[in-house]
């Protein structure tokens, strides 16, 4: 054999067979590939052997350099390498902005009271027949309407502060004893209603005694700031029915209440900019309470000039200034209750009025104010 069949550098289409380095003829390697493009036979197993070309030396360049140089093996040696990432659209890499969508501009709101105004008036006009015929027909009528109310509101009042609170301010006292007080007030005048206070509050101290120690003091207190609140403070318009134009007294107080809530309503809503008591009732204005002393005054000194006897106009300004500041101050303190309460009404007994005690937050502070008035400017008789 001669020595040109063995030792001689492998041809290009010999890629894949080592060339002896001793003697002897050239031996395939198995599982080697052609060499050539990359290949991924779908039958190829992922682990099998690969023979390992070592780079040619490089003998100048050329044509011939490139035959001589071994083959190398190209493509991928597992399958999971032929994985190639697509290139997403060019739309989708680099989205253009979607144009700004013209919103539609908000709509005006309007200002509004909060309530229903149609039921509000309703109940207002209904309650108002019902308190002017008991007044001028019969007197005793009107007191047991007070009673009746004073009752009511107690109810309210005790049943939010234990829904709320948990204070248990003993009711059936307070309410015996509430429209006792009332009646007395009526009859034996300011002697009685303190008398009636007297033992209303002992009867509230008794009652809750049968009860567990536990918050004693605490509903004790809450149920002599309910006996005060409520009836001994309305049994005040009871003391204004016993003089002889009693009945006419009465309307001046209740008018004068309302004229000036009204006119704090009305041009609250209409001018209000400035707040009164923001952290107590965000609604109230000082533009309002301007409205409430204005229409107050002015409807003081009709009522004193014409139904009351022996009254006069300017002590109708003054009699309404002090409406104005007592009913404003009295809805302040029953809207910081029911702050305090986290509450909006303290029932819902009166459609758009809320409840008793909503009607009464400014008749209630603004009793005694007139009825002192009155008694200083024309008497008590």
């Amino acid at each position: 054999m001669s020595d040109s069949s063995w030792g001689a550098p492998p041809s290009a289409g010999q890629a894949g067979y080592w060339g002896p380095t001793g003697g002897g003829p050239a031996q395939p390697v198995p599982g080697a590939g052609p060499a050539g493009p990359a290949y991924d036979a779908p039958e190829a197993q992922q682990t099998r052997p690969v023979s390992i070309v070592p780079d040619a030396p490089v003998y100048g360049g050329g044509d011939q350099d490139h035959d001589r140089g071994a083959a190398r093996l190209s493509g991928p040696l597992f399958r999971d390498e032929t994985f190639q990432a697509r290139e997403l659209p060019a739309e989708t890499q680099n989205p253009e902005p979607m144009p700004d969508v013209p919103q539609p501009a908000p709509a005006p709101q309007k200002k509004s009271a909060g309530r229903d105004l149609s039921a509000a008036i309703g109940v207002g006009v209904g309650l108002g027949v019902v308190i002017v015929a008991s007044l001028f027909i019969v007197k005793a009528v009107f007191v047991g309407v007070i009673a009746v109310a004073v009752v009511v509101g107690l109810w309210e009042l005790t049943s939010r502060l234990q829904e709320r609170k948990g204070i248990k301010a003993p009711l059936v006292p307070l309410a015996v004893g509430g429209a006792a007080m009332v009646v007395a007030g009526y009859v034996r005048g300011a002697e009685g209603a303190w008398v009636a206070m007297a033992l209303t509050a002992l009867a509230v101290l008794v009652w809750r005694m049968t009860e567990p120690p536990e918050n004693y003091l605490r509903d004790v207190t809450a149920g002599l700031f309910a006996a005060f609140y409520v009836p001994f403070l309305a049994t005040f318009v009871a003391m204004m029915l016993t003089a002889d134009d009693g009945p006419w007294r009465v309307l001046t107080f209740l008018l004068l209440t309302v004229v000036s809530d009204t006119g704090a309503y009305a041009v609250g809503w209409r001018f209000g900019k400035h707040k009164l008591a923001p952290r107590i009732s965000p609604g109230k204005t000082r533009e309002g309470l301007l409205g409430a002393v204005l229409f107050a005054m002015a409807a003081g000194a009709l009522c004193m000039q014409f139904l009351i006897d022996g009254g006069s106009w300017w002590q109708g300004l003054l009699l309404g200034l002090a409406v104005a500041a007592s009913a404003t101050l009295g809805d302040l303190g029953e809207s910081m209750i029911k702050r305090d309460l986290g509450i909006k009404d303290m029932g819902t007994l009166l459609p758009g009025h809320g409840g008793i005690m909503d009607r009464l937050d400014s008749l209630l502070p603004t009793a005694p104010v007139v009825w002192l008035l009155m008694v200083i400017f024309v008497g008590s008789t």
